[in-house]
């Protein structure tokens, strides 16, 4: 094959072409803002639909770090920490937005066991007139007197979102659940239990009203004058029963004989082998050696059944 023509340039003259190897990809600029913000909300509702919310208050602190003042993605991410149970992180957001999220502020509060301070931002909502959240704040409010024992003050504020809500909705179920829990509760105080104290004696009925909660000073001597239980005799050991799976088919135990223990043996070697049978002639069937008879001197090796002799030999004529 004849060699490639090499390509001659004038003197002084370089040449423009750069070798592939040596040429550098050019550095890919980002995406505009607005589209990679675009691309993060589209991937944050999915998540938020499809119920992924830790991976969703991922995507919204991508949001803030594009954009920290956001308010979509601070709303939404409070939303997810309310349902995700970090009750303290939300309350820290809600400190540092600038605008007022007063029922999310009294819910958290809540569900921390706060009572007092949520009362005090139920009573808020409630003198600022805000119709979007005296809802919700009725809601809470009545969830609250429950928890307090104030039965009573539940039952009216339910009966009046009752009146309100759409009977097909699931917040008429909700309502109609704790109406309900509020009701037996109530009526337990005021009805069945005075029920029962008026059917117990007079002493019994003024010494449990006026007494104080007993106190066991001594659980010991308590726990030692109850009767022990009557201890049941023991069981008697039961002998371990055989599994089916081992015993051969066609015997019972217990019922069939046991098995021979020199069924391993040869017949030859058995006990029981020459019971019974009587040697024949002087031979006795034997192939090899010399064997002893009980009624015969020793017999030669190729004797046989018919007193022949074996081999060529000739035999004498009697």
């Amino acid at each position: 094959m004849p060699p490639k023509p090499v390509v001659s340039t004038k003197a002084g003259q370089t040449s423009s072409k750069i070798p592939s190897r040596q040429r550098r990809p050019k550095k890919q600029q980002p995406a505009p803002l607005t589209d990679r913000l675009k691309r993060l909300f589209t991937s944050l509702c999915a998540q938020v639909d499809g119920g992924h919310f830790t991976n969703a208050i991922r995507t919204c602190n991508k949001i803030l770090r594009l954009d920290p003042s956001d308010r979509d993605a601070l709303r939404t991410k409070l939303f997810l920490l309310l349902q995700t149970e970090q009750y303290d992180t939300a309350l820290a957001l809600i400190a540092e937005i600038n605008e007022q999220c007063s029922f999310e502020r009294a819910y958290a509060l809540y569900r921390l066991q706060r009572e007092e301070d949520a009362a005090q931002v139920l009573d808020e909502i409630k003198n600022s007139g805000k119709e979007a959240e005296q809802r919700g704040a009725m809601h809470l409010e009545a969830q609250l007197s429950y928890r307090q024992g104030s039965y009573q003050s539940s039952l009216g504020i339910y009966n009046e979102l009752l009146e309100t809500a759409d009977p097909s909705s699931d917040e008429h179920a909700d309502v109609l659940t704790n109406l309900q829990a509020s009701q037996s509760h109530q009526d337990f105080i005021t009805t069945t239990f005075m029920q029962a104290m008026s059917q117990l004696p007079s002493s019994i009925a003024s010494t449990l009203e006026s007494a104080p909660p007993p106190v066991l000073s001594q659980p010991v001597s308590i726990l030692a004058s109850v009767e022990e239980p009557t201890k049941k005799p023991e069981a008697v050991e039961t002998k371990k029963k055989l599994r089916t799976k081992r015993v051969p088919k066609g015997v019972t135990p217990g019922v069939s004989p046991p098995p021979d223990p020199e069924r391993w043996l040869k017949k030859s070697e058995r006990t029981s082998y020459a019971q019974g049978k009587k040697r024949r002639g002087a031979g006795g069937g034997a192939t090899q050696g010399a064997a002893v008879s009980a009624e015969s001197g020793p017999v030669s090796a190729g004797a046989s059944h018919g007193g022949k002799t074996g081999g060529k030999g000739k035999g004498k004529k009697k």
